[in-house]
């Protein structure tokens, strides 16, 4: 009995220290993220909302499995482009879901 109250503790004590820790990374998570959608503004705007008139798509609003599937078409070269072809092959697979996340997380 004693045996089972201890591994209890210990499993309270460890999920309370792991939900402090994601607390704690919680800031800097965000600050990754909002990195990485930054790299995308130059072309598709400031938070993924492209400029009227604009040749490039806004990314905000768009949904995430559809941003993940385009990212890595561009990335494997199965969809064309002038420039994101190159881009893409720069970020990782979770970089590219990340991405993907934040834009379909922003208002359109």
């Amino acid at each position: 009995m004693m045996h089972r109250m201890g591994a209890v503790l210990a499993l309270t004590a460890s999920l309370c220290a792991t939900g402090a820790q994601a607390q704690a990374n919680a800031p800097q998570e965000a600050l990754y993220t909002r990195a990485l959608a930054a790299t995308c503004a130059n072309c598709h705007g400031t938070a993924g909302q492209a400029v009227a008139g604009s040749a490039n798509a806004s990314l905000a609003g768009m949904d995430k499995d559809y941003l993940v599937t385009q990212m890595k078409a561009f990335k494997s070269g199965a969809r064309p482009a002038t420039v994101m072809h190159q881009l893409a092959k720069g970020y990782s697979d979770a970089q590219i879901e990340t991405i993907a996340a934040y834009f379909a997380a922003q208002k359109k």
